[in-house]
């Protein structure tokens, strides 16, 4: 298991996810622009909603951020590959498709 190139690949992960999350909570320039609803009815419901998709975007975004930064916390103390809940080895595989994976398969199922 090379560690350097996994520590690289989380690393530019944390970064993309970092940007991102940055665009979906950044405040407008003019604060009373968030606060309009528009004229017709339709409108509020439709800013509603789109506010609601941001969140839950940023909510998911956020917790794939804690995934990779727990990850990173792994390969600093020695236990990358190790399920956070069970302590077994998680299989080379899941974390080559997903290196920021921190509990093996059975666990994040159940989590």
């Amino acid at each position: 298991m090379d560690t350097r190139a996994i520590r690289a690949a989380l690393q530019e992960r944390m970064a993309i996810l970092d940007a991102e999350l940055g665009e979906l909570t950044a405040v407008p320039r003019d604060p009373m622009a968030a606060v309009g609803f528009g004229k017709r009815i339709g409108d509020g419901t439709t800013e509603a909603v789109e506010r609601l998709t941001k969140v839950g975007a940023a909510e998911q975004l956020a917790s794939m951020r804690a995934d990779v930064a727990r990850a990173l916390e792994k390969l600093d103390d020695g236990t990358y590959g190790l399920c956070d809940l069970c302590g077994r080895l998680i299989p080379e595989e899941r974390l080559e498709a997903r290196p920021a994976s921190v509990r093996c398969v059975r666990c994040a199922a159940r989590h």
